[in-house]
């Protein structure tokens, strides 16, 4: 028996079927699902801003959705605009593999690194190596996208073949064994392996139920299904499979004849398929959608459970071009996680510098002082601890000062990475700026500031990705930088 209060969790998911919109409201609480409502409706022109009133959402620029707390908007991106590749690299650290990816991936893609955009993650060690999922689109195919979407800011974008593995784990009674999934639509089909619970690779193909089924029911024996199963066989033996006929492939079904038809023409291939079906005979508490309505909104339910699952390691393709601007505008750049972590490194560097200064200036030993100066009068009694005050202000470094300077000399697009402080020796400071000219106005902008002398830019080159210039800049701050001062 559960006690206590569980917390509701809900996510509005949008995806694209061919020139169909999707969406669906899904809502978590402890370990059950419940789809809220379901919305669908044909768009032209790839526009979405009329389907996305219709669900509620606002859009404009200057009327954002507000989607916050415990409620996400996710959209997904077609597949078939992504090419994913599997490689096998020496098992090594984050930097290394993500150099050794960059490379081979270069020699793979069709277009020049320039006009890609990529994502990978890494898989099991296995013999020393380690397997590569990359997922790679052409950068103006993804800025359209965005451009499109932005208008109602969602919270996140993810891959549709990511959702499509999610929901047949979930729903569609999925396996952790290595298994072939097909989503069916009427024009196109999306192929995805699936390793454990993650995808691995994908492929669409660009035929569906309306070319492979004849308009009298017929699925067998034409020119269109021998080419589909023959597709299908080729898809396996790039997904590496060696031998395609004892690979499991799901072929996601809402149990119709035309599916079935489907089904045995690929068993008529020499393929073990079979029709993967949610089991869910009629709406219930906790689901909320009948079996037909599961399989109509598998791809946006399917977006809704990964944006549940915050452990997700998620091929992010869109990482570079897109960023939420309900975060963006309330995050300025000295605020990041990685300048936070900096200005708690740099604040314990100072307290274990002057914590001898904090042990002077204790009530105690001040009283000691006093005590051992012989001073009688109350006058001469507040001088001393005046003095004494004074004495130790002077040593101890006005940390919320420099990071004060510091973020008042901050340009936009100046990304902090670390902050180093130690007394004695000159503060060093890590970062990342998309031009020259930002790094320049920066030091410029430090030179400004009454305690902060000697600003030097020691080191500037762009990062492996070629979008930002990393930088080291070295400064002193008073005296306290300096070797022998006090």
């Amino acid at each position: 028996m559960k006690t206590g209060v569980e917390t509701k969790f809900s996510a509005i998911a949008i995806a694209q079927e061919e020139n169909v919109l999707k969406a669906v409201e899904l809502e978590k609480r402890g370990d059950a699902f419940e789809v809220l409502w379901t919305k669908s409706g044909e768009i032209s022109d790839g526009d979405w801003r009329d389907f996305v009133v219709g669900c509620g959402l606002s859009v404009g620029p200057l009327e954002r959705t507000q989607v916050a707390g415990n409620r996400v908007l996710v959209v997904g991106f077609d597949s078939a605009g992504v090419g994913f590749y599997r490689i096998n690299v020496p098992a090594a650290g984050e930097e290394e593999i993500a150099s050794i990816v960059k490379l081979q991936a270069e020699a793979l893609l069709p277009l020049s690194a320039e006009q890609m955009e990529l994502a990978w993650r890494t898989g099991q060690v296995r013999n020393g190596e380690v397997t590569v999922t990359i997922a790679a689109a052409r950068r103006d195919r993804l800025q359209r996208f965005v451009s499109n979407v932005e208008v109602f800011q969602p919270g996140k974008i993810l891959l549709s073949s990511e959702a499509i593995v999610k929901v047949w784990r979930t729903f569609f009674s999925g396996n952790d064994k290595t298994s072939v999934i097909v989503n069916l639509s009427a024009r196109s089909t999306q192929v995805c392996l699936a390793e454990g619970e993650r995808l691995s690779s994908a492929v669409t193909l660009d035929m569906g139920i309306e070319d492979i089924v004849m308009p009298d029911g017929l699925a067998e024996q034409t020119q269109d299904s021998e080419r589909f199963a023959q597709d299908m066989r080729s898809v396996l033996e790039l997904f590496g499979c060696a031998a395609p006929a004892e690979v499991p492939v799901f072929v996601l079904s809402d149990g119709s004849s035309s599916i079935e038809m489907v089904i045995s023409c690929l068993k008529s291939a020499g393929l073990k398929a079979e029709a993967a079906m949610t089991g869910v005979k009629e709406p219930k508490k906790g689901v909320g959608l009948a079996a037909e309505d599961i399989y109509e909104y598998r791809v946006p339910i399917g977006l809704g459970l990964c944006a549940f699952d915050d452990e997700r390691d998620e091929l992010n393709i869109f990482e570079h071009l897109y960023e939420p601007k309900a975060v963006e505008e309330k995050k300025h750049w000295l605020y990041s996680p990685k300048v936070t972590g900096a200005i708690a490194a740099a604040t314990l560097v100072v307290l274990l510098l002057v914590s001898y200064v904090v042990d002077v200036a204790s009530p105690e030993a001040i009283e000691r002082r006093l005590q051992a100066s012989n001073v009688s009068a109350d006058i001469g009694l507040l001088e001393e601890r005046q003095k004494l005050m004074k004495v130790v202000a002077q040593q101890r470094p006005d940390l919320l000062e420099l990071l004060n300077l510091v973020t008042l000399s901050g340009e936009n697009g100046i990304m902090l990475d670390s902050l180093h402080f130690k007394k004695g020796q000159p503060i060093n400071i890590n970062g990342q700026a998309q031009s020259s000219e930002q790094i320049y106005k920066f030091q410029e902008n430090l030179l400004k500031q009454k305690n902060i002398k000697e600003v030097k830019i020691q080191s500037a080159s762009k990062d492996n990705r070629g979008d930002q210039i990393k930088f080291t800049m070295t400064f002193h701050y008073k005296n306290f930088t300096r070797k022998g001062r006090k």
